[in-house]
């Protein structure tokens, strides 16, 4: 399993408010590349964002489900990316000082991924994920924000 730490300097309902916009998925993730579609109860356990990731012509649409959502604390989603197949996020966000400690940890869980032994498949999700999570704080960090408290839902503007 690979796991990255980054501290945010944004609260955690900040963090949170990032990651219940499913339009913003494709700009902090890295290797998503469009937005399809955002469920309309996003982020409900059970709710899917329908993106797709890679580089035009080698584009695959995939989706990743919410299988907890526990803000501002916890966030633990499941991309699927067939035929490479399926992997577990989670997203831990603890408060710290002025700012967030971010986790992520992310591992194979369905597909040919999970029969890549551990040591190979992780330094490639390390490094990805450092990047992902550098453009999460830069979000977060850098986002105007209201000053409630709970996460919010957006769709694009028409």
């Amino acid at each position: 399993m690979s796991t990255n730490v980054r501290f945010i300097r944004a609260t955690p309902e900040q963090v949170f408010d990032v990651l219940a916009d499913g339009w913003l998925f494709p700009v902090w993730v890295v290797g998503a590349s469009r937005m399809r579609e955002v469920d309309d109860d996003w982020p409900r356990v059970g709710s899917r964002l329908h993106h797709s990731f890679g580089v035009w012509p080698a584009v695959i649409d995939d989706e990743t489900t919410v299988l907890e959502w526990d803000p501002p604390r916890r966030m633990v989603i499941q991309p699927a990316g067939w035929p490479i197949g399926e992997a577990r996020v989670s997203v831990d966000v603890k408060p710290r000082g002025d700012g967030s400690l971010v986790r992520i940890r992310e591992r194979a869980v369905k597909g040919p991924g999970a029969f890549v032994p551990s040591l190979v498949l992780d330094v490639p999700l390390y490094l990805r994920n450092v990047e992902t999570l550098r453009r999460l704080a830069w979000i977060a960090e850098h986002r105007p924000h209201n000053d409630s408290t709970e996460s919010r839902t957006s769709t694009p503007a028409d």
